[in-house]
């Protein structure tokens, strides 16, 4: 749900009606979409180990927890070599699975061995591995603005399970710089992350705006609280196999 005094921004009295407001937003999708899809793999692959980085660094706590992740799809931010190492210190990771349309999400634990099926868009989910709930979720973006809301594709199943969560974790928003926009022109069901983090560093949503805090470095102080829990490593999979 949104918060605050940042409600209603002038950004956001815009006169669209709803319809124009789905267009706009598919509209973006599809170049954001169409931007990253463009972006070489060798460039991909060294923003993506970037971001590995930065996550480790501004979050050293990862490894205790739970961590929510989404399998890649069309040249997304890949977290599985990352969510391996994190495995390997402690981590259970684990993957949203859609019950039902216009539903929450649940999340299922997963790691090499799980037995998955493919689902919306093809992409694979635990079949039937435990259900288990985040401490942190890495969550992709085709799109994030100045306030912290996040473009995604258009079902809205991340806003519904956040607002329905019964303990809402630390969510990071991970994406690239291209997918910065001025505004979404967010509505009352939208739900803004508690970070970014891209390429170029880390961003903290602070008093409804994204400040960005730069790229940490061995000495950075931690930027969330601690998260808790354990397994191990990623297959290779197709990347855009979501």
């Amino acid at each position: 749900m949104r918060d605050g005094p940042d409600r209603f921004t002038p950004n956001e009295i815009f006169l669209m009606d709803s319809a124009q407001l789905r267009a706009w937003r598919k509209a973006e999708r599809e170049r954001l979409i169409a931007a990253r899809l463009a972006v070489p793999s060798d460039q991909l692959w060294q923003w993506c180990r970037t971001i590995d980085q930065h996550l480790e660094l501004g979050f050293p706590h990862l490894h205790r927890g739970i961590v929510g992740f989404c399998w890649p799809y069309k040249n997304e931010y890949d977290p599985r070599f990352l969510l391996r190492r994190l495995r390997a210190r402690g981590a259970v990771t684990a993957l949203p699975v859609v019950v039902a349309p216009r539903t929450p999400l649940i999340f299922r634990e997963w790691h090499p061995g799980v037995r998955t099926v493919p689902g919306v868009y093809d992409i694979p989910y635990p079949a039937d591995s435990a259900e288990c709930l985040p401490d942190t979720v890495l969550l992709p973006m085709n799109g994030f603005d100045r306030q912290g809301y996040r473009l995604g594709y258009g079902a809205g199943y991340f806003d519904r399970t956040l607002a329905a969560i019964r303990k809402r974790p630390h969510v990071i928003g991970v994406t690239f710089e291209l997918a910065a926009l001025e505004t979404i022109h967010p509505q009352p069901y939208d739900v803004p992350v508690d970070f970014v983090v891209t390429e170029r560093g880390l961003y903290r949503r602070d008093a409804g705006a994204l400040e960005f805090l730069g790229a940490p470095d061995s000495a950075a102080r931690p930027l969330a609280s601690p998260v808790c829990y354990a397994d191990e490593p990623p297959e290779a999979a197709p990347r855009n196999s979501r």
